[in-house]
Formats: C-alpha cells, structure tokens, sequence
C-alpha cells in the first residue's frame, strides 16, 4: 500500500498523523511525505486542509477521511484497512 501525507513543516497537527503512521504495525505501506510549501498546486489545494492522507489506488490517489487528532493509533488502522482496498 502507498500513502501520501500532504504536509508543512511546523505543523503540530501533521507531525501528530506522522507519529501515529510510524506506530501502525498491523499493516504495511510506503508513505511519501509532501511539503505543501513546496508547490504551489499543492499549496493552494491543501493550505487549510493539511493534514491530508491518501492512498495511492490503481485510479489514482484517494483522500482518506480525516482522523481526528485524538484518535488512537487502532483507529488509524481501522482506517487505512476500510479505505485502502
């Protein structure tokens, strides 16, 4: 599975998603981080969105459904296992 999380440096929200992807063991994925900051499609998409999660389908990529910054780690991956398939 392949993930994308759109993203910006100093965000607290982002960093939070992050910390909880790196303790999801129940399932396997490759995540690309991208700096909103970076480009400017990316910008103007996201800049009151971020964090945004998606997955990378045989279609192309998919925005997941927020998840709530209190969510436990289990619910990221009730998620991602719903959503990814």
């Amino acid at each position: 599975m392949q993930l994308i999380l759109y993203s910006k440096p100093g965000c607290h929200l982002c960093e939070g998603l992050l910390e909880k992807l790196a303790a999801v063991t129940n399932l396997q994925f490759e995540l690309e981080v991208r700096d909103i900051t970076t480009q400017e499609a990316w910008f103007e998409a996201y800049q009151y969105e971020i964090p945004v999660l998606c997955w990378v389908s045989p279609t192309g990529p998919q925005e997941l459904p927020r998840l709530s910054p209190r969510a436990p780690v289990a619910r990221l991956e009730q998620l991602l296992a719903t959503h990814c398939q």
